[in-house]
């Protein structure tokens, strides 16, 4: 977004993406292709999660709310196409797209800290088996989570939610929707740096680096204890969420402090870059499937018997009836004291 006072033209650069339809025209057509990918893969997750997948434990719950927001982010990028098509042109009034803007970012944000939430629960099964366990052993805790982690995001989004974000640009005779906000939209400059440095570090950098540590140290645990076939999982799902961060969610949040302090302090804008990392910030819905199939076996199984594949591998069969460390169920108390066991006395529980 570009902010300006009432006194003040909008930038060349922001005019001028206004007026390149061929952008337009591109950005509409990565949306429509997020569309179709994430309205099938992720319908499909969530037929499989809340009906074919059992006992709806906490990483399964924070699985459905990852779905959830995928699909809510999908529900808006329609009204985005025809936004795009329109020239910029917002013509369904002030609330509709505050709406849409807060779902919008909510998805992105939400998706961070759910993935990260995944992280931790995996973390805590595998790393710290006892710690906490009779909280993990309760999906409550998992719904609380959830919550929590949306009314943090509402709260840290509240201006979008509260002020009107579109804005009349009369040199082009349009009413864009949070593509130009005014600077009076916050008491002061201080206020509008406080609020994306709490988007930026509370919701992107914080979450980043605890999954990056709860992976490392799962890699670490498994490459001592685990079967290869296990390891090899656990570096798919590390490399898969890490990509996920790097690649979609990274540029974004990285430019919007950078676009957000060059315009606030400088006049100056990154605004063609940064809605181009925008389009990256929607891919992550299309790729949220693969960090189910790889975090939880009883989803992987179901999707293998849909697709009349072999439900599972040869390691699940020599399994037998213990739960893979992949699996979404916490161990029992009898496990986990065998594991203890086991790890004290320097054998593999595996």
């Amino acid at each position: 977004m570009s902010w300006m006072s009432n006194t003040t033209q909008l930038d060349n650069a922001t005019l001028a993406m206004f007026k390149d339809r061929t952008f337009s025209h591109f950005v509409s057509a990565v949306y429509v292709v997020v569309i179709l990918v994430n309205f099938v893969s992720n319908g499909l997750s969530l037929w499989l999660l809340v009906f074919r997948t059992s006992p709806k434990t906490p990483t399964i719950v924070f699985m459905i709310n990852l779905t959830l927001t995928d699909l809510a982010m999908a529900s808006v990028l329609p009204f985005q196409i025809t936004y795009q098509m329109n020239g910029y042109d917002w013509t369904l009034g002030s609330d509709l797209c505050n709406l849409l803007t807060v779902v919008f970012y909510a998805n992105m944000y939400c998706s961070i800290l759910t993935m990260t939430a995944i992280s931790i629960d995996r973390y805590l099964g595998i790393v710290k088996p006892l710690l906490f366990r009779e909280i993990r052993e309760n999906t409550t805790y998992a719904v609380v989570c959830c919550m929590v982690m949306w009314g943090v995001v509402l709260a840290v989004l509240y201006p979008m939610e509260s002020t009107d974000l579109t804005f009349k640009v009369k040199d082009l005779n349009i009413t864009t929707c949070f593509d130009v906000l005014k600077k009076d939209m916050l008491p002061s400059l201080a206020a509008w740096a406080l609020v994306m440095f709490v988007m930026f570090v509370a919701l992107f950098l914080i979450p980043f680096l605890v999954t990056i540590f709860c992976y490392v140290s799962i890699i670490w645990k498994l490459s001592k204890d685990a079967a290869d076939d296990q390891k090899s999982r656990a570096i798919r799902l590390a490399f898969t969420v890490l990509f996920v961060f790097i690649v979609c969610f990274a540029p974004n949040n990285i430019l919007l402090i950078a676009h957000a302090m060059r315009r606030l302090f400088h006049n100056k804008s990154l605004y063609m870059a940064y809605k181009i990392s925008l389009l990256l910030s929607c891919l992550n819905s299309c790729l949220d499937p693969f960090i189910y199939y790889f975090a939880c076996r009883e989803f992987r199984n179901k999707l293998r018997r849909m697709l009349n594949l072999r439900a599972l591998s040869s390691t699940d069969h020599t399994l037998g009836h213990k739960d893979s460390i992949f699996s979404s169920r916490s161990p029992s108390h009898e496990q986990e004291e065998e594991i203890l066991k086991c790890l004290q006395n320097g054998q593999t529980s595996m």
